[in-house]
């Protein structure tokens, strides 16, 4: 009975679509760069073109969709020729804010199940994505997080206090959901409390699922996170 549990499993898996949307619409503000962030070179490599990879090594098959500002595209695609790069993906124009882009590129998406990743994280490991692909065929929607390791206080007036940081997790990407599950989020107008996908989801009446992440699975935000990454991508 397992045995035709598991085989059941793995055929209804092997018959879904999978889309993937990467956002990479940041222009590097807080990482002091003219330069937008996902296209800074570490070890010869565009960090974009790591975390593009990371889901085509994961799935050769899923749909790769990656978001970009208008005015970066074509810079983009000279990036591709001089870096031999392979990885077949479509790209789409980004929107004002993420939810536009994201938005944008849905109507793109052929998948059962849609992944939004965010193009500044190419640390993400395939564990923390099988995660995610086991669980989102019985959810609506599920997100990988971490635990908070350092002692956290919570601002209260114009003081802190402490509070318990086993209460709180760090939440990651990609943010997995069902198609109908994230289309249906996104007919919702846009505004300034949308934090991230799930969100969003969240307030369409959904409930969120998590699975573990990985630590080192960071967004590249400034110089630091920078460094930390050379490392992990040498």
């Amino acid at each position: 009975m397992n045995n035709l549990f598991l085989c059941i499993n793995f055929y209804i898996y092997s018959m879904s679509k999978f889309s993937v949307i990467i956002t990479a619409g940041g222009i590097g503000k807080r990482m002091g760069s003219t330069l937008p962030k996902q296209f800074i070179v570490i070890n010869g490599k565009p960090i974009l073109m790591y975390t593009i990879e990371k889901f085509y090594h994961f799935d050769p098959k899923i749909q790769i969709i990656v978001t970009l500002p208008e005015e970066w595209k074509e810079y983009w695609e000279a990036l591709i020729v001089e870096n031999d790069f392979k990885v077949p993906h479509r790209v789409v124009s980004g929107g004002k804010e993420r939810y536009h882009s994201i938005k944008n590129a849905l109507e793109y998406c052929y998948g059962d199940y849609i992944s939004i990743h965010d193009g500044v994280r190419p640390l993400v490991n395939q564990q923390t994505m099988k995660n995610c692909v086991k669980k989102i065929r019985n959810f609506d929607a599920v997100i990988p997080v971490v635990a908070v390791s350092d002692s956290s206080r919570k601002k209260d007036g114009t003081t802190t206090k402490t509070v318990n940081r086993a209460d709180y997790l760090l939440v990651q990407t990609p943010q997995c959901f069902k198609k109908e599950v994230i289309t249906k989020a996104y007919e919702q107008e846009y505004h300034k409390g949308i934090t991230d996908d799930a969100s969003l989801v969240e307030q369409a009446g959904f409930v969120i699922s998590t699975v573990d992440g990985n630590d080192e699975n960071i967004k590249i935000t400034c110089q630091t996170d920078l460094h930390f990454a050379e490392l992990f991508l040498g």
